[in-house]
């Protein structure tokens, strides 16, 4: 199932890897744009609901228009630590995601 933004309830084959994290995808897929809609993207991609909240807790929409794309993401310190910590949790794993305001 592919939807604009939404979940999905099911992850399909069972072969699809999450676009930030590479890890296999659980019951539960979000997806995500890498380029906004708001500015013009159109490609969706699958993520876990975890780690598509910490694209969006790390990342304006104007700065993942500039550069959004997996390679660079991964490469910011907040998200490779991110990737280190997920790195070894169930695909289902679900945690509160610190957003920049929480951390001021």
């Amino acid at each position: 199932m592919l939807s604009s933004g939404g979940a999905a309830k099911t992850a399909g084959t069972g072969n699809e890897r999450c676009w930030l994290c590479a890890r296999p995808l659980g019951r539960r897929i979000e997806w995500h744009h890498p380029v906004p809609k708001s500015r013009g993207g159109r490609e969706v991609v699958p993520l876990h609901p975890i780690c598509h909240r910490a694209i969006h807790a790390n990342f304006s929409n104007a700065e993942l228009a500039r550069n959004g794309d997996a390679t660079a993401l991964c490469a910011h310190p907040a998200v490779a630590k991110f990737l280190h910590w997920i790195e070894d949790k169930p695909a289902d794993f679900h945690a509160r995601t610190e957003s920049r305001k929480d951390r001021r």
